[in-house]
């Protein structure tokens, strides 16, 4: 998955003159914070050549990410079509990007952004490119959400890993409270990611959502560690991201998790593909997470006919609709 013709333009224009020495440190700077889940009071991206080095090695795959968790949302409920969008801890603008890319029809999207060098550059990026009013905003997620309008459709992306664990139930919270129809989280596809995807899950349930996706229920994870849910997209890397990383090879795996909840239910509950498919000669076997909240191995081969057929075209994250 790459990024939309307008934002790789706009990103490209950003990075064309940063000396590549510099971008080379203040990536290395930025992975180890990430990497580290520091959380000692500083923002990751508070100055702007943290930004781009964001851009140049970040962005790509966070885009992908965020998309592949919208089309999740999204096939779950067809329905939807959200006019408003409130994003927290918004970025440089990812989540804009990928709700524009996917419904055109967005009117409204308000992004809360702590960090002034990052509001400045994702304004930059989305400056004459994005159809739907955007209203830019200062402010810290865990402690800037009380004037906040509702949305339909409320986000938080590669946030929670950088926030207190003690502030995390009341912000969930209050993002439930401003989604007048869907909330989206997505984090780093590690298994500390995944324990914060699963408090959160188990929060709104409690709250009353309905699970849209990755999980076609709401009963317990079926997974236990060391085992954890996570899904991977392959994004493209640029030559210039191949430099700032010293990296040989032209692409990297982005394993992230996320939980779609929505005050509507699913339009339909598919098992859904949770490790990548192992195919073999006329046969293909897929780890799925049923309706039923159980998760195991199931072998599909030439013999089931066109169950097989939709098999072998799925891939991990992919949705198992029941024909």
């Amino acid at each position: 998955m790459e990024l939309p013709a307008p934002l790789r333009q706009a990103v490209d224009r950003i990075l064309e003159k940063v000396p590549l020495p510099d971008l080379k440190q203040a990536a290395k700077t930025l992975s180890n914070r990430y990497r580290a889940e520091l959380r000692d009071g500083r923002l990751h991206m508070a100055q702007d050549m943290a930004v781009r080095a964001y851009l140049a090695t970040r962005l790509p795959a966070t885009y992908a990410a965020v998309r592949a968790s919208l089309d999740a949302l999204a096939e779950a409920r067809p329905d939807f079509t959200p006019k408003t969008l409130l994003d927290v801890g918004a970025g440089p603008g990812t989540v804009l990007w990928a709700t524009s890319d996917l419904w055109p029809e967005l009117e409204l999207a308000t992004l809360l952004e702590a960090s002034a060098a990052v509001r400045k550059i994702g304004e930059t990026l989305a400056a004459d490119a994005i159809a739907a009013r955007t209203i830019w905003q200062a402010g810290d997620v865990t402690t800037d959400l009380a004037d906040l309008q509702p949305a339909d459709l409320v986000t938080c992306a590669y946030v929670l890993d950088e926030i207190v664990p003690a502030s995390l139930a009341k912000m969930i919270d209050r993002l439930w409270h401003l989604t007048t129809d869907t909330v989206l989280i997505i984090e780093p596809g590690t298994p500390a990611g995944w324990q914060r995807i699963l408090a959160v899950r188990q929060q709104l349930i409690a709250a009353g959502a309905h699970v849209l996706a990755p999980c076609p229920h709401e009963a317990p994870c079926p997974l236990n560690p060391p085992d954890w849910c996570h899904f991977s997209r392959r994004v493209a890397r640029s030559r210039l991201h191949r430099l700032a990383k010293d990296a040989d090879v032209p692409w990297e795996d982005e394993k992230f998790i996320y939980v779609a909840a929505s005050r509507q239910p699913a339009v339909s509950r598919a098992a859904r593909v949770i490790a990548p498919p192992k195919s073999g000669s006329g046969k293909v076997s897929l780890k799925l997470c049923e309706a039923d909240g159980s998760a195991g191995e199931k072998l599909f081969t030439k013999r089931d006919g066109d169950a097989f057929k939709v098999a072998r075209r799925l891939d991990w994250g992919d949705a198992l609709a029941r024909g």
